[in-house]
Parts: C-alpha cells; structure tokens; sequence
C-alpha cells in the first residue's frame, strides 16, 4: 500500500512499525489540499475520498493534531495550520504561566481499500513542556512531554513504542492481518 504524505518523518515511522507486521508500505510524496474540518476524522475521510479518484490502488494518510486541554484542545484539527504560523515558540507563549499544562496527540489513519474509507486512532497523553527540547523528531515533537521527556529527546524505535501514530497504525496493520 501507498503512504501518501509530504512528510518524511511521518512515512518513516510508519514504514518502521509496518514491517513488524509483514506489511509493505511504499511513500507516495504527494501534497494534497487538505479539506479543514472540526474533527480529525473528519478531515482524513474527506482526504481520502479526494484522493481515491486520483491513486490507483490501496493508501492510507494520516492527520494528527496536538490538543491542548488550558487552550481548550487548540490545535486539534489545526494543528498543520498553527505550527506553520506560530510554531513551537508560539504555543510556548500561549501557554506562558499556565499551570494546566496537560495535552494529548491523536492520530488519525484513514485507509482506503479500493472501495471503502477505513479510520483507525490513536492518543497519547502527556503535557506541554516549559521549553522546547530535544532535537529529534518533528512537528511538536520538542514541546509534548511524555514521561518526564520530550519526544524530540528519544530516539525514534523509542517514540514509537509510545505514539499516537504507532497506536494508529498499529490498528490498521492488525486490522489487514485479521482480514487476511
């Protein structure tokens, strides 16, 4: 199957855990106008079914958002949007003497089978850190703490092991190998 995604982190991560499920996954590096919505199921449906009229076969896309519960789940679904505009540094300051500082990722697997749109989710819990840290990873990575440690400060099998993507994902592949 086709992991359609600009993003190389994301397609990496994904390749990983799909071989320890005898799941091939080939990167489709593709941009696509994402549909906005209010959900991020919302939006990785409507991308699918976008996309379904122009890929030839089986894919699977993924949207994650980073919610953040003292901004009242800001990003959530505008996540991609907000870390382009203000990025790490930005939510740093809006959350700047808050005191709640709790936030979970979700991620969102929409996989199309030829026919039919299939969604598969994922969280993880953890908080936003006072700083950025770490210098691995993507996206949010440097400020979602989880357990004491940022995601940027792991290596990648161990971000993996803890993810939203990996809870996601991991969905999916059991998914196809009870189908088989």
């Amino acid at each position: 199957m086709y992991f359609i995604t600009s993003n190389e982190g994301k397609f990496r991560e994904a390749k990983e855990l799909a071989a320890k499920y005898s799941v091939e996954v080939k990167w489709l590096k593709m941009e696509y106008i994402e549909p906005q919505g209010n959900s991020l199921e919302e939006i990785a449906k409507l991308s699918a079914e976008m996309l379904a009229e122009k890929v030839d076969g089986d894919f699977v896309i993924e949207d994650s958002g980073l919610f953040v519960e003292a901004l009242k789940g800001f990003p959530g679904p505008y996540s991609s949007y907000v870390f382009k505009t203000i990025g790490n540094e930005g939510i740093l300051k809006l959350m700047k003497g808050e005191e709640n500082r709790k936030a979970y990722f979700k991620a969102v697997v929409a996989y199309f089978d030829g026919k039919d749109v299939h969604i598969f989710t994922g969280m993880v819990s953890g908080e936003i850190a006072r700083e950025a840290r770490g210098a691995g990873g993507f996206g949010y990575d440097p400020i979602f703490l989880y357990n004491g440690r940022t995601f940027a400060e792991m290596e990648t099998e161990e971000k993996n092991r803890v993810s939203h993507r990996r809870r996601a994902f991991e969905k999916l592949f059991m998914w196809l190998k009870e189908k088989d």
